[in-house]
């Protein structure tokens, strides 16, 4: 029981480390934020960012690379 527990924790613990990797890279190496449709409102003492092609495209992203992982 706990070896199958040991190895969810583990699993998770590298995906969280890719996905982290990814957020402090991403914009740099693959222009993500700063896509068109993206929503940025700036003002003097205000500034408003939704990130929206963004997120779709991570999402299918995402979802893809899920469904690979799940038919195994």
């Amino acid at each position: 029981m706990f070896e199958a527990l040991g190895k969810t924790i583990l699993i998770f613990g590298l995906v969280m480390v890719v996905i982290g990797v990814l957020m402090i890279t991403g914009g740099k190496l693959f222009g993500l934020g700063r896509l068109p449709g993206d929503i940025l409102i700036q003002k003097e003492n205000f500034s408003f960012y939704f990130p929206v092609a963004t997120s779709i495209i991570l999402s299918i992203l995402i979802t893809i690379i899920i469904n690979i992982l799940a038919r195994r």
